[in-house]
């Protein structure tokens, strides 16, 4: 009697799996920071330059694991290195809440960068791969991936300011935030095992280029200069809407209630945006995606440095989750337009490098200026200004 042969497995059902790697290397490793950064500044009396150098460290950390992560996937495959960087982001995570001098701190924040650079890269690939088994939805399924960073914004919403009121009397509560949070990443990262196994066998002979074919195909970073210097300033203007928004509310005296639905909804536009911006990805082939998505940006990025009305906060924060990772997956969908499949991974390093480069000096530099005159506020409308000058450079890029 025959064996009855397996269905293949879901391709929405793969995304979704793997969104879970986004989740963990930019939702929870990176912007649940922005939550636990007024605590931990009030309790360890940092400035707000050493408060934002905490993510440039980060940022440092994640372009070391972007220059590092070709030739390690190239040799261990992009699901080892999915795995991999999604454990030792969890395991970093957890020993950030043992503690309370800046420089192990620090140090602990560079290792988490590099291990979500491993992981954000290698998912990356794999969504654009599992993409290009149905052209058609290719711009939807990437954008689940990148969507799963709401997810993790979402989760940290609702754990971290539950998580601090609960170890308010105990010393350096803000530990336990960072505790459970590395638990949740632990969990993902068993999750992250099916995909893991499963996407080599999908995939094939596409999953792993042989080196023949990746050295007939170099990428051009000329011919993406327009691309990559927008990317870089979104980089930098980004990051201190997201490491500064929650103290910036806190300092016009929101309550804990309000943080929590401000950044939760955040997220569950995060969640929302792969819906929202699937055709515009499928539709440009050059910079028009990413130069739309940073000029939006920018707008919601200054809003709270004009008003605390609520409605207009909290519709910043809307607008913000609905497009910040977009941008990114514009920049992915760029390359799978205009680059072999064999170029894949290089395409989506560099764009990941620059990146990297824009958010080391982000966070310092708000930090720097909301230590002087005009505080944070002053430091948003830098944010939003560096996003406006990246959606005018993305604006030159045009398709190969």
């Amino acid at each position: 009697m025959p064996r009855p042969v397996a269905s293949p497995p879901s391709l929405l059902g793969l995304a979704l799996a793997l969104s879970l790697g986004a989740a963990v290397s930019l939702g929870i490793t990176r912007f649940a920071y922005g939550l636990l950064l007024p605590p931990m500044r009030a309790d360890l009396q940092w400035s707000y330059t050493l408060a934002g150098a905490m993510n440039t460290a980060n940022a440092l950390g994640y372009l070391l694991g972007a220059l590092l992560t070709p030739r390690l996937m190239h040799r261990y495959g992009p699901s080892r290195m999915l795995v991999a960087g999604s454990a030792l982001a969890s395991l970093f995570m957890g020993l950030s809440g043992f503690f309370t001098e800046a420089a192990p701190l620090l140090a602990q924040r560079v290792l988490a960068g590099v291990a979500s650079a491993f992981l954000f890269i290698a998912g990356g690939l794999l969504a654009a791969r599992l993409g290009a088994l149905r052209p058609a939805r290719s711009g939807f399924l990437l954008g689940l991936y990148y969507g799963g960073t709401g997810l993790g914004i979402v989760l940290s919403a609702l754990l971290v300011p539950a998580l601090l009121e609960a170890a308010r009397e105990r010393p350096h509560g803000w530990a336990w935030a960072w505790w459970v949070l590395s638990l949740a990443c632990f969990i993902a990262t068993a999750l992250l095992m099916w995909p893991a196994r499963v996407l080599p066998r999908l995939l094939g002979d596409a999953a792993e280029p042989q080196q023949a074919q990746v050295q007939k195909a170099r990428f051009s970073w000329r011919a993406f200069a327009p691309g990559l210097a927008g990317y870089t300033m979104f980089g930098v203007g980004y990051i201190g809407y997201m490491t500064f928004v929650i103290a910036l509310l806190r300092e016009q005296g929101v309550g804990p209630a309000r943080v929590t639905l401000f950044y939760a909804l955040l997220g569950l536009a995060v969640l929302a945006s792969s819906r929202i911006w699937a055709g515009l990805l499928d539709h440009y082939q050059g910079g028009q995606a990413l130069a739309i998505l940073c000029g939006l940006l920018g707008v919601a990025t200054v809003v709270p440095a004009l008003t605390a009305a609520w409605p207009l906060v909290l519709l910043s924060g809307l607008v913000f989750g609905g497009v910040f990772l977009s941008v990114v997956a514009s920049t992915t969908a760029l390359v799978r337009h205009n680059l072999p499949p064999a170029q894949w991974a290089a395409g989506i390093s560099a764009f990941t490098i620059v990146f990297a480069a824009g958010q080391i000096a982000g966070p310092t530099i708000v930090g720097w200026i909301a230590d002087g005159p005009g505080g944070l506020a002053r430091g948003l409308v830098f944010s939003a200004a560096a996003l406006w000058l990246g959606s005018l450079l993305a604006w030159r890029q045009r398709p190969l």
